[in-house]
């Protein structure tokens, strides 16, 4: 089995090994075990179950919260001539079927489909039909309540077990859980036996800072003068990654900003910048950073911290991915503190509130109570907003809790590629007679893409333009004009928000917001939030221990590189030194009670004069060090 394990990593990805812990996921699946693979930013986690499912006799289903992600594998795969396919919220009915059926008759590989199709009536009964041989819950921190990223429809997978045959296993995939998400996780996804496979969070190479000041842009310039090498700069509003980016670039560094309201084009053309080296800086929200593997990112800066520690440490973790020294810092004011709990306020407002924004909702939609369930509706949260005079972040919070109460689906980022099936078959084609610019753009649209009469397929319109030398206008108007003959069928990005009615519209006094939703939902955000505030106002311990332990992994010595560690104490040594002597020293007498200060001088961890003193900052401070005739003692 490791043999054709190696051939199959070879061939369809040219890989010669794989990397720590794949092959032991890979194995429990393949040996029909439940598994939650807890596996770092960048540890290579879809090579898990792709590799395995190309060897299965079936289907694997991989159920995901990210489109962008989700079509970025499905083209990985195509380009390496395996078949795959990805079904998500926004789609059209007929393009759902079709992806379905190909499912079911066209032997796929791979179907990727995002968790609010899954309680859909057309998936139910499709879903029998499928020869299903693995099932890929990825980010599956997202099914448990006491996660940071709760999403009420992957409560829907386990309805989609019990569908299954029961010998189907289960591989749940995430980078960050503590240990009740972990235990959590497998309860939801009623996992037959518990199985963890998990990789150390422990990154020796990777230095995590907090740096205190109220200048943040002055510190950041500071920073990225002294330190080398590519950089994400991390900022919690999109305004503010084209403010900073902007006076990075006034500053002579090669930066740019990136968030998810930029067009595709632009996304991909900065992305691939970034990724070459082209561009040194990326100034992002955390719509950045998904998905990508760039393992020489020296610097990971936040100015703003978020909400958890599970969204920091992932963030954090795309830094020193080649292993070599890097460093994830923490630009701090005296103010972070006060924002946090801020935002956390905002984050749940009065149950009042929400209900209006319900009812406003329906009214904006033009939506009659007792109808609507399962319509789309393009949806603009400023114009909304404008019209019922309501704060902006409230009104987008309100509308994720009723997301999560099951009234809505809230899409805030609908998929900005445009899809395109080709309806009349290459004879056909030949046949008939084009004006010479849409010749043209079905010549290159053939040459380009691959599968196009068989399933829809994502294209770029700019792209289509270059290689026909027009405009991307044309390029459009064209496409429609053959879509109205019926040649092929179109279907242009969406660039606004969605709102779906997942029921039909209550009457506001109807509208229920369990507990789950809100209040205990608010407690675990105030809890997460206090661990934030912990971490960055801490001075005393090592901050890589601090993360360790939140996430439920022991560790007995400080990392020695953090700024915590790096400081200096009153004994005058750096912590992480004070330390190493200090629990040495501790243990040595806690086994022999008593020793000569000579041979705790020569034997403890450090050079002669810094295990002095530390003895004899001890022997200062610590009431149960003493020393009489030069032998030290403890007193128990």
């Amino acid at each position: 089995m490791t043999n054709i394990l190696h051939e199959t990593l070879e061939k369809h990805w040219g890989y010669s090994s794989f990397r720590p812990l794949q092959e032991d996921i890979i194995h429990a699946v393949l040996n029909g075990q439940d598994t939650l693979g807890l596996m770092p930013t960048g540890g290579g986690k879809s090579i898990t179950f792709q590799v395995p499912a190309m060897i299965m006799k079936g289907l694997c289903i991989v159920v995901t919260p990210l489109i962008a992600l989700m079509k970025d594998q499905v083209d990985n795969l195509r380009a390496r001539d395996i078949k795959a396919t990805t079904v998500y919220s926004g789609m059209t009915a007929d393009e759902i079927n079709k992806h379905f059926d190909n499912c079911i008759y066209g032997d796929y590989k791979f179907l990727y489909i995002s968790p609010e199709r899954l309680h859909t009536d057309l998936f139910k009964r499709k879903l029998p039909l499928m020869n299903v041989c693995l099932l890929v819950v990825d980010e599956s921190h997202c099914i448990s309540q006491w996660g940071y990223d709760f999403r009420p429809s992957y409560l829907h997978i386990a309805d989609i077990r019990k569908a299954l045959p029961e010998n189907t296993p289960v591989l749940a995939l995430t980078a960050t859980a503590t240990p009740e998400v972990v235990d959590d996780i497998q309860e939801k996804l009623l996992f037959r036996k518990k199985n963890v496979l998990k990789k150390s969070f422990v990154r020796e190479n990777l230095a995590y800072i907090v740096r205190n000041t109220e200048n943040k842009m002055e510190e950041l310039v500071h920073i990225l003068e002294r330190v080398d090498g590519t950089a994400i700069v991390y900022v919690r509003n999109r305004k503010h990654t084209q403010d900073i980016a902007k006076t990075l670039q006034q500053a002579g560094f090669s930066a740019h900003f990136f968030h998810a309201g930029l067009n595709r084009d632009e996304k991909t053309e900065r992305q691939d910048a970034w990724k070459k080296g082209t561009c040194r800086i990326i100034v992002s929200t955390n719509a950045f950073g998904m998905g990508i593997d760039k393992p020489d990112v020296r610097l990971v800066i936040h100015m703003d911290m978020p909400n958890s520690l599970e969204e920091y440490f992932q963030e954090a973790g795309r830094a020193g991915r080649d292993e070599k020294k890097a460093y994830a810092i923490a630009l701090c004011a005296s103010t972070e503190t006060s924002k946090l709990k801020k935002r956390m306020s905002d984050e749940y407002p009065d149950k009042k509130f929400i209900l209006r924004v319900y009812e406003a909702l329906g009214n904006y939609l033009q939506i009659a109570v007792g109808f609507g369930a399962f319509k789309t509706h393009d949806f603009s949260l400023p114009n909304f907003c404008r019209i019922f005079k309501f704060p902006a972040a409230q009104t987008h919070n309100a509308l994720k809790i009723l997301e999560s109460a099951g009234y809505i689906e809230y899409v805030e980022e609908p998929d900005n590629s445009s899809r395109l099936l080709f309806l009349a078959n290459r004879d056909e084609l030949y046949k008939m007679d084009f004006d010479k610019l849409s010749d043209d753009i079905i010549q290159v649209i053939l040459r380009s893409y691959t599968g196009l009469f068989a399933d829809y397929v994502f294209i770029d319109e700019s792209l289509i333009a270059t290689r026909v030398h027009s405009t991307r206008e044309a390029v459009y108007n064209s496409l429609i004009m053959l879509s109205k003959t019926h040649i092929i069928n179109y279907i242009p990005r969406k660039k606004l928000p969605q709102i779906i009615f997942t029921r039909n519209r209550e009457e506001k006094r109807h509208v229920t917001i369990p507990r789950n939703t809100f209040e205990d939902r608010r407690k675990r955000t105030e809890n997460r939030v206090g661990k934030v505030i912990e971490y960055i106002t801490e001075s005393r311990f090592c901050r890589t221990r601090m993360l360790l332990r939140y996430f439920g992994e022991k560790s007995d010595k400080d990392c020695s590189i953090c700024d915590v560690c790096l400081s200096k104490n009153q004994s005058g040594l750096k912590n992480w030194e004070f330390n190493k002597v200090k629990d040495a020293l501790l243990l040595r007498l806690e086994k022999n009670t008593s020793e000569s200060i000579l041979t705790l001088a020569r034997e403890l961890p450090l050079e002669k004069e810094k295990n002095i003193q530390v003895i004899r900052f001890l022997l200062d401070h610590d009431e149960r060090i003493t020393l009489k005739d030069s032998i030290i003692s403890l007193i128990r």
